[in-house]
């Protein structure tokens, strides 16, 4: 089954049309060692800005 990830965040290398991302892996990291509360405590390390 495909993924569906969306972002929109449209100045990275692996967004595409329709808020997705088109990356063959998302990276995300906890902010606070291995627990996150909440998104705000994460960072995605999948991304690259678009030169």
């Amino acid at each position: 089954m495909g993924q569906r990830i969306r972002c929109e965040v449209n100045n990275c290398k692996f967004w595409s049309e329709g808020n997705k991302c088109d990356a063959d892996e998302i990276y995300v990291v906890s902010k606070k060692g291995n627990h996150a509360k909440s998104s705000s405590e994460t960072d995605c390390k999948t991304f690259v800005p678009q030169v």
